[in-house]
């Protein structure tokens, strides 16, 4: 077993655990988008990073990618892990500010708007959809290529793949391709109705304070309808 302390709580784990596996087994949240239980961690969108270490040494890390080690060191929402964290959904929002799943993680991070100029991209470069074709449907049709600002996912030498057998796995995992809302100025490019309407689940005395905790929100369902 591998001890480890979190959040200043000791824990043990088994050998070649996680930091974000053994975080969520003893009840610390820590958001993810490109993590999928069912497929390689990538590390690829950094919204899961925690802090390591003693100060003044700190360094951040994905923690779906980082193993738990003897005698680790993990805080998962420190003022610099949370700063982070906002920063990434900045630029996530920025990049694609109509996926609704961003736009989830960034009203649960109270992150109310976005400093960056919008691209209206329709990838984010997570790879859950090349991870998600590789392992799971046992196709490979599509995969990355090209570098730093050239990177882009697409079939091999971007023609039509012959095994790709449209199956739409890529598309359902896919978190860029999920746009329920369709706000496209800046200054609405979250959805807020969690926030702003009264949650009809917790209607009770004594649970003002809770926000709905069912997915899909009720509230956003009845705005929409």
């Amino acid at each position: 077993m591998i001890n480890l302390t979190i959040n200043g709580l000791d824990v043990s784990v088994e050998e070649g655990t996680t930091v974000l596996e053994a975080a969520r087994f003893f009840g610390f949240p820590i958001p993810t988008l490109c993590h999928n239980d069912g497929l390689t961690p990538l590390g690829a969108c950094r919204l899961c990073v925690v802090e390591i270490g003693e100060e003044p040494g700190t360094n951040l890390v994905s923690s779906c990618t980082y193993p738990a080690e003897e005698g680790l060191k993990v805080r998962t929402a420190s003022e610099r892990v949370i700063r982070s964290r906002k920063m990434i959904l900045e630029l996530l929002l920025a990049s694609c500010p109509q996926s609704k799943i961003i736009q989830d993680l960034a009203a649960a991070h109270n992150v109310k708007t976005q400093r960056f100029k919008q691209e209206y991209e329709d990838c984010i470069l997570c790879g859950l959809c090349v991870r998600m074709c590789t392992e799971q449907m046992m196709a490979k049709a599509i995969g990355f290529s090209g570098r730093g600002e050239n990177r882009r996912i697409g079939t091999p030498f971007d023609i039509k793949s012959d095994v790709c057998r449209l199956c739409g796995a890529c598309m359902y995992i896919c978190p860029a391709c999920q746009l329920r809302c369709t706000y496209t100025e800046p200054e609405k490019a979250i959805c807020g109705a969690c926030a702003n309407l009264s949650p009809p689940c917790l209607e009770k005395e004594g649970f003002n304070d809770m926000m709905c905790y069912m997915s899909p929100c009720v509230a956003c369902e009845i705005k929409k309808d």
